[in-house]
């Protein structure tokens, strides 16, 4: 049965920003929100059990605890809160994920924010940001200054059905697709998420020399990560050209 299970009923959420890390090009969103939940000590609030979701259980380096592969942590005193996913989602399951979270984000009246990489080969300028929104979800992105796209495109994976559900519900949220590696993880395209996306538009201010400092070492970390995704490129969340399509 799909459910949001609660661990903490002690936590208290005004109306809180959602950020998304389903795994995707680059692994940036999930790059971002392990970022956000170490950098801001956010706890452990709830774990996801949709259907749709593999059946596998989780457990963490030193914790006997076993938990499920998509989880939720919390930042009350910032209404922060952050999806971390350590599986890939199967393309047909995206859609029923996508309803068992939208049921959690009517209750919460949460502020969804999806994350998305763009494939693109590096250089050295630094990776563009775009944002796209459902609802009156483009106020959050003109305020935060985020730029429209400059092609047309399409966000697959769970990413987009997620974001095909707040568009058919009329439900405010905004998508950020930011230019990434395409075939390595890219912490340098996470941050810009963090710095010129997340940050303006949740109103958090994120420490990212991290990001930069251990960018080898994270880059390592999530190579076997990035590999599955590679193999498996239907269950990635991603931003595509439209014009591959036509």
């Amino acid at each position: 049965m799909a459910r949001i299970s609660v661990l903490d009923d002690e936590v208290s959420l005004d109306e809180p920003t959602l950020v998304e890390g389903f795994p995707g090009i680059g692994l940036v969103g999930k790059i971002a929100t392990d970022h956000l939940i170490e950098a801001h000590d956010m706890v452990h609030y709830a774990n996801v059990h949709c259907d749709g979701l593999p059946r596998v259980a989780v457990y963490q380096e030193s914790e006997t605890s076993l938990t499920t592969p998509v989880r939720l942590y919390a930042d009350p005193e910032r209404d922060l809160v952050a999806l971390r996913s350590d599986v890939p989602v199967n393309p047909g399951a995206a859609t029923e994920v996508a309803g068992c979270l939208d049921t959690w984000f009517a209750e919460t009246d949460a502020f969804p924010v999806f994350l998305s990489g763009l494939g693109r080969e590096k250089d050295e300028s630094p990776p563009d940001l775009y944002g796209v929104a459902t609802g009156n979800g483009g106020d959050a992105l003109s305020r935060a200054e985020v730029d429209e796209p400059p092609e047309s495109g399409l966000v697959s994976g769970p990413t987009g059905a997620m974001l095909a559900e707040s568009l058919e519900r009329g439900r405010d949220a905004v998508g950020l697709v930011v230019e990434s590696d395409p075939q390595f993880p890219d912490p340098e395209a996470a941050r810009v998420l963090i710095l010129d996306g997340i940050d303006p538009i949740a109103g958090t201010e994120t420490p990212t020399e991290g990001l930069v400092d251990q960018a080898t070492e994270i880059r390592d970390a999530k190579r076997a990560f990035a590999k599955r995704m590679q193999e498996a490129t239907e269950e990635s969340s991603q931003a595509e050209p439209l014009k591959m399509f036509q």
